[in-house]
């Protein structure tokens, strides 16, 4: 027969006593833990997926996105710099993983050459690799056409750097909802898990995660009606993008952006003080400030967009000059809405 001390069994029951005092608000609700004395214990024990349920997503970057971006990034990047060195050109494309231009006038091939010379520079790979990588090479071409091809270890390079973003902007997202120790881990090259434990909305979270959230604000371009773009060919600075209107309303969108959503420092939903509608208040950090002022100052009386992941969210009128760094994102938003776009802008793109 075994035999304890008193000691021992007088601790023995006091662990067993503080142990059921420590679990004890997992048996009641949030309601009722509030209307207990505030002497009392009130934190729940948090539980596992396993335990409670909750929410497994699993988001995957797809290369061929990455591909996409750094070939429309280069193309744009060939166009500015030869006609900042006012080289003219013609055939610009990419396909693949290549960008081919030819150069008009032969005499001027070398002057090209060192024009798109800084594409080709060296960039610093931070701890990713611990070194430099190159993410373009320039090679000749037949009939002084110019070929700059995407590298492989560039690829690589901003696949980890956008699968290492974006782990920070979903755990960001994920902490706007208020859950309580989510797990969100890497998972081989381009996969990323995230578990919610105790989720009742498991809809909800993947509206948010699927959304890349990418705002940019441009002029919209009345040099021809969007229809006649439509239709034939849009000037190639511009593109057609539609609103999210039902049915959705075309625009005629210039491809360079005023200012870009990287530039926002704060987003909050709340209601516009006339029509009492749902809307998103947005401030832009000192840089994006001024450039605002500028865009605006300079198109007075002209509309301008509002673009989110490619969809025109809203076309004002610039009525006066927006020097003071902020504005506000109107449409047909309920009161949820409005706070999914807001904590999205917050969180940043994905």
């Amino acid at each position: 027969m075994l035999y304890f001390s008193r000691w021992k069994t007088t601790f023995i029951w006091l662990a067993v006593l503080v142990a059921f005092l420590t679990a004890a608000p997992n048996l009641f609700s949030d309601k009722q833990l509030a209307e207990l004395p505030s002497w009392l214990p009130d934190s729940k024990v948090t539980l596992g997926l396993d335990l409670q349920g909750g929410s497994h997503i699993m988001l995957k970057i797809e290369r061929s996105d990455i591909i996409k971006e750094r070939l429309e990034t280069t193309v744009a990047d060939v166009r500015a710099k030869l006609r900042a060195a006012k080289i003219r050109y013609t055939g610009l494309s990419g396909a693949g993983q290549t960008v081919q231009v030819k150069i008009t006038d032969p005499n001027e091939y070398d002057a090209a050459k060192e024009a798109l010379r800084p594409l080709t520079e060296l960039i610093s790979a931070g701890t990713l690799t611990g070194g430099s990588i190159q993410e373009v090479n320039m090679e000749d071409g037949q009939n002084n056409t110019i070929r700059l091809d995407l590298t492989d270890q560039g690829i690589n390079y901003r696949l980890s750097s956008a699968l290492t973003q974006s782990i920070e902007v979903v755990r960001r997202r994920v902490d706007e909802l208020g859950n309580t120790e989510p797990l969100i881990q890497r998972q081989g090259d381009d996969r990323i898990i995230v578990q919610v434990p105790g989720l009742q909305d498991p809809q909800r979270l993947k509206a948010l995660l699927n959304q890349t959230a990418k705002l940019s604000f441009h002029m919209v371009d009345d040099s021809m009606p969007v229809q006649e773009a439509i239709n034939g060919r849009p000037p190639v600075t511009s593109e057609v993008l539609y609103s999210t209107d039902d049915p959705p309303v075309p625009y005629l969108i210039e491809k360079q952006a005023l200012v870009s959503g990287d530039e926002l420092v704060d987003a909050q939903a709340s209601f516009d003080q006339r029509s009492n509608e749902p809307v998103v208040n947005f401030r832009f950090d000192s840089k994006g400030a001024t450039a605002f002022s500028r865009a605006t100052t300079a198109n007075v009386g002209k509309p301008f967009a509002i673009i989110l992941d490619d969809q025109v969210i809203s076309a004002p009128v610039i009525r006066e000059p927006i020097t003071g760094g902020t504005g506000q994102i109107s449409g047909n938003f309920t009161v949820q809405s409005a706070n999914d776009l807001a904590v999205l802008l917050r969180a940043g793109a994905l």
